[in-house]
């Protein structure tokens, strides 16, 4: 095999981890597409006796992130920004898209076929409640935490990759979790059951404000990038709801997947509108994170109109 084709096998893996790492799928890509620059041109110095190649790139994948983290603001969801929106507050004035986690596409950061448990364990470490609470963490603590306990990496691994030590790395491993437990509990698992979702769906089409809210977990939270408004608890919820006086009613929604769970491109008057992304708990819905961005549709390979369903 090539050596390109060697280094192209190893995207997807790559992308994961630099999605983790800087939280915005774009970044993400950016920052794989100069580390397979960076070993193209270094591939005369590649020695597979010392490092395999793909410890090899995520050392460089790992410096590129850390170069591109370096006096960045950290990305957050809205839940991070401040407290939820009273009753009737308006959404606001939107934030610059780099005040928030971004989404990823399952097709950039998740392989086609693999174990079901690993793929699993793979989703669960890409949830956007995740992927938020990963950048509370200093980005040389965030990459220990990564390797150590997504990727499944040794500690004398990875202080080879960090040119540091395994007592080092374990410091830093403990400061992770230590800032990790210490977050609220993520908003759910993201294994959403497909009646749930179908239920969801129909209700969401059919603008029933009382079939949604029953879908919705007691302290369901929503929000609404790029804005920083967001909604805790039902109720609240419901209010919202029926005060947008059925703006929703005649929308669309196309399925896609998004950070490893169920999610929605979202068509008002047949034009792209917002990226939805549902995750539950307990078999309810616990969050909704609707992305008002009609410019992600490109990313995910949506359509940017949509056709209304023909009628009997």
């Amino acid at each position: 095999m090539a050596f390109e084709d060697r280094l192209e096998a190893h995207r997807v893996d790559l992308t994961g981890y630099c999605y983790r790492m800087l939280a915005c799928a774009a970044e993400a890509e950016d920052a794989v597409q100069e580390t397979l620059f960076r070993a193209w041109k270094s591939a005369d110095r590649f020695d597979e006796r010392r490092a395999g190649l793909r410890t090899w790139l995520h050392r460089i994948a790992t410096n590129v992130c850390l170069d591109m983290t370096r006096g960045v603001q950290r990305r957050a969801l809205a839940m991070d920004l401040g407290p939820s929106s009273p009753a009737g507050a308006s959404l606001g004035a939107p934030l610059e898209a780099a005040a928030f986690v971004r989404p990823v596409p399952d097709r950039l950061v998740l392989p086609a076929d693999g174990d079901p448990a690993e793929l699993a364990a793979s989703r669960e470490t890409i949830r956007l409640a995740f992927v938020a609470a990963l950048q509370a963490l200093p980005p040389r603590q965030r990459a220990v935490l990564i390797l150590r306990e997504v990727l499944c990496w040794s500690a004398e691994e990875v202080a080879g990759l960090l040119d540091s030590s395994p007592a080092a790395v374990n410091s830093a491993l403990q400061r992770a979790r230590a800032t990790m437990s210490a977050r609220p509990t993520p908003a759910g698992s993201g294994e959403v059951d497909e009646d749930l979702l179908a239920r969801y769906v129909n209700a969401f089409t059919a603008y029933d404000v009382d079939g949604l809210v029953s879908l919705l977990h007691q302290d369901a939270t929503m929000s609404m990038p790029p804005f920083a408004w967001w909604l805790s608890g039902r109720e609240a919820i419901r209010a919202a709801l029926l005060g947008a006086a059925g703006a929703c009613a005649d929308d669309r929604l196309v399925r896609t997947a998004a950070n490893g769970s169920p999610a929605f491109a979202q068509y008002r008057d047949g034009k792209a509108f917002g990226l939805l992304i549902l995750d539950s708990r307990d078999g309810l819905i616990a969050s909704t994170t609707t992305y008002l961005e009609p410019s992600l549709f490109a990313l995910f390979g949506l359509p940017m109109t949509s056709e209304p369903p023909s009628r009997m």
